[in-house]
């Protein structure tokens, strides 16, 4: 299946593959990193389900870090070069959450998935209203993207007949 065909897969970085909150004593599999100046704790079982979702899914990259994304990922933890999902200065929407203008110029009508620690009703209002089907999937920042939110994926993917 050509990349361009399969659904997006669009992921956030912090508290999806940068974890923060978990108790330092028992750290999750992963290596720190700075970017720019600020440390960053990067999850290798994250990085791991990412890879197995990027054989049935378009990955891009949704987040703050943006070209930050390709430049330190990839050799920190394998995963990338992905596209980027741009964001411009103005959301769009009066009161939009910040990366919905920028997804919709990335996804057009193709489905989506779209892992993030920090959906809100805004985002979940968007979703809904959304042509393509659109899956939020929410992580936790301790744990960052774990089996359980991959195998969601999975059978989201799969119920698409994708």
């Amino acid at each position: 299946m050509r990349p361009r065909d399969k659904p997006l897969l669009l992921v956030d970085i912090d508290g999806v593959l940068s974890l923060w909150g978990f108790d330092r004593a028992a750290a999750p599999a992963g290596t720190w990193c700075a970017v720019e100046g600020i440390i960053h704790f990067l999850s290798s079982a994250a990085a791991g389900h990412l890879h197995a979702l990027a054989e049935r899914f378009q990955p891009a990259w949704c987040s703050g870090w943006e070209e930050k994304a390709n430049e330190h990922l990839p050799r920190a933890l394998g995963v990338g070069p992905y596209p980027l999902v741009s964001f411009d200065a103005n959301p769009g929407e009066p009161g939009a959450h910040w990366k919905l203008q920028g997804i919709d110029t990335h996804a057009g009508r193709r489905p989506l998935a779209w892992v993030d620690d920090a959906h809100d009703e805004r985002c979940r209002a968007w979703a809904a209203a959304r042509p393509a089907p659109t899956l939020l999937m929410p992580t936790d920042p301790a744990t960052g993207l774990t089996a359980g939110e991959s195998e969601r994926l999975l059978r989201w993917v799969d119920e698409l007949g994708a």
